[in-house]
């Protein structure tokens, strides 16, 4: 059975639409968005994108009734303002149980596509990722996410400029290779068949 039309009492406000539509897009936005940039995304002005934040924002928050009119309840995850940009992040108190859960959800062993991220971003961090891409040549978006996910790098900061995010080896990786800090990793240039020294070169 299709669904009815809706009817002009049923459709969304102008600021519904866009909180909703804002919304979307940051659920699949890898790096901090601004509000410039939402605007463009969505076609709205500035000022409504700004409303619309805000209303989200107190919406995940569960401190006013959300954009929808329904009564606040407070979200297992935030929309948080980063680096001049908005991005959702998961709450501070549950990060220990979606840790063990991506863990527990996702094989032990590594991809290769994973193992040479980790080691471009292991031997030249703090590093974004789009200069993670350009030595790799392909796009590492779901790769980071992944090595994210199962705590073996972390973000390090953001670039107050650019507001690209910086990524770092965490203390998961030194256990996993059994040394105690990163000057023990070996020199990359006899690992590699062209003899080349490494990521020094790569900007």
């Amino acid at each position: 059975m299709m669904d009815e039309p809706q009817t002009a009492d049923h459709l969304p406000t102008p600021g519904v639409a866009i909180a909703r539509t804002l919304e979307a897009i940051l659920m699949v936005a890898d790096e901090p968005q601004s509000l410039v940039s939402l605007a463009t995304a969505i076609g709205a002005p500035v000022p409504a994108v700004r409303q619309a934040i805000e209303a989200l924002v107190a919406d995940f928050d569960g401190v006013a009734p959300g954009v929808d009119g329904a009564s606040g309840i407070r979200r297992g995850f935030e929309l948080r303002e980063v680096g001049g940009g908005w991005r959702f992040y998961v709450r501070e108190e549950f990060d220990p149980i979606v840790r063990d859960f991506v863990l527990t959800q996702n094989p032990t062993r590594l991809s290769q596509a994973a193992l040479e991220t980790l080691a471009v971003i292991a031997y030249k961090q703090p590093i974004t990722r789009g200069a993670i891409a350009q030595i790799r040549a392909v796009n590492v978006d779901s790769v980071v996410r992944t090595l994210l996910g199962r705590g073996l790098i972390t973000e390090s900061f953001t670039d107050a400029e650019t507001g690209a995010i910086n990524y770092e080896t965490t203390e998961l990786l030194l256990t996993h290779l059994g040394i105690n800090t990163l000057d023990e990793l070996p020199l990359i240039s006899p690992l590699l068949a062209d003899g080349s020294k490494g990521f020094d070169d790569a900007q």
